[in-house]
C-alpha cells in the first residue's frame, strides 16, 4: 500500500497556483488556428513545454513562442494578453480551469467545451461556443453570429453548459441547441433559438425578427423591447411563472442588473413554432 502510494505521489500533475501569462508579441492579421492555447494542454508543463506547443499561423505551423512570451507553467489558469481577433478555436474542447482573455476573441471560442470557465473581457466573433457540453463562457462585450449554435450540418448544438453575453450578439444566437442557458444583457440578431431543441434563452435587450423559428421546445425569455412575433406561434395565457424567479435570482449573482418588476412580474405566453412540435415556447415580459 505505501509504496502505491508513493508511486501516485510521483505521477501526479503538479499545479502552480499563479497562472501562465501570455503576452501577444505584435498584432497578428493572418488566421490562426490556436485550440492548444487550453487549460488542458497546459497542466503539467513545463515553460519549455509550453513554448512549443503548437499554432498554424495562416498555412505555416509555429509555436506559441513565437508569438508570445509566456511567464508561468503548470497551471490550468491562463490569462492571455493582446488582441486575439484573428486566433480561432482558443479554449477548444477545455474540461477544467479558467481562461481570461484580456482583448478581443476570435471565432470558435470555447467550441466543444466541456468545463471550466472563459471570460473574454471584450468582444468575440461569430461561433462562440458552439456545441459546448458543459462550464461557462462570460463575454463583457458583443458576440458575433451563431453564438451557442450548432455547426452546418449538425441536428444539436450546445448541450448543458451557460454563456453569458453582456453586450449584443449576432444571428442565429442558440440554433439547434439542445440544452444549456444562454443571457444576453444587449440585443440579439434575428432568428434567435431557431430550430431548438431545448434549453433556455434570456434577452434583456431587444429580441430580433424571426425569434424561434422552427422551436419545438426551447424556451425563450423577452424581458425587453420584442420585434413583431411569427406568426406561427399562438398566444396562449398571460400569468407568473415560478420557475423564472430561480433563474433570474441566479442570472443577478452573476452581476446583470435584474428588478424586482421583473422577478414579481407577469409573462405573456406564446406556444410554438406550429411548423415543428409546438411544444416550445417565448415568454415575453409585460
Amino acid at each position: 500500500m505505501g509504496s502505491q502510494l508513493n508511486s501516485e505521489k510521483t505521477t501526479a500533475v503538479s499545479i502552480n497556483d499563479d497562472g501562465v501569462t501570455l503576452r501577444l508579441k505584435a498584432p497578428i492579421t493572418l488566421p490562426v488556428e490556436a485550440e492548444s492555447i487550453c487549460p488542458d494542454c497546459f497542466v503539467g508543463c513545463q515553460q519549455s513545454e509550453i513554448l512549443a506547443l503548437p499554432v498554424f499561423c495562416g498555412r505555416r505551423r509555429k509555436m506559441l513562442g513565437d508569438i508570445f512570451s509566456v511567464s508561468g507553467e503548470a497551471s490550468d489558469r491562463i490569462t492571455v494578453e493582446g488582441d486575439l481577433t484573428h486566433f480561432k478555436r482558443i479554449g477548444q474542447g477545455m474540461s477544467r480551469g479558467r481562461l481570461t482573455l484580456r482583448g478581443d476573441g476570435g471565432m470558435h471560442i470555447g467550441a466543444y467545451m466541456k468545463g471550466g470557465e472563459i471570460c473574454v473581457e471584450g468582444n468575440t466573433r461569430d461561433w462562440t461556443g458552439a456545441h459546448m457540453t458543459g462550464g461557462m463562457i462570460r463575454i463583457r462585450g458583443n458576440a458575433g453570429h451563431f453564438t451557442g449554435a450548432a455547426y452546418p450540418g449538425e441536428i444539436r448544438g450546445v448541450n448543458r453548459g451557460t454563456i453569458i453575453v453582456h453586450g449584443d450578439v449576432g444571428n442565429e444566437t442558440g440554433a439547434r441547441m439542445r440544452r444549456g442557458l444562454i443571457v444576453v444583457e444587449g440585443h440579439t440578431g434575428e432568428c434567435t433559438g431557431a430550430g431548438m431543441i431545448a434549453g433556455s434563452v434570456f434577452v434583456f435587450g431587444k429580441l430580433g425578427a424571426r425569434a424561434g423559428a422552427g422551436n419545438k421546445r426551447g424556451s425563450i425569455v423577452a424581458l425587453g423591447e420584442t420585434a413583431p412575433m411569427l406568426p406561427t406561434y399562438q398566444y396562449q395565457c398571460r400569468a407568473q411563472f415560478g420557475f423564472l424567479g430561480v433563474y433570474l435570482r441566479q442570472i443577478r449573482k452573476w452581476g446583470i442588473a435584474v428588478s424586482d418588476d421583473l422577478l414579481k412580474g407577469s409573462f405573456r405566453r406564446f406556444s410554438g413554432d406550429v411548423t415543428a412540435l409546438n411544444k416550445g415556447e417565448i415568454l415575453i415580459h409585460d
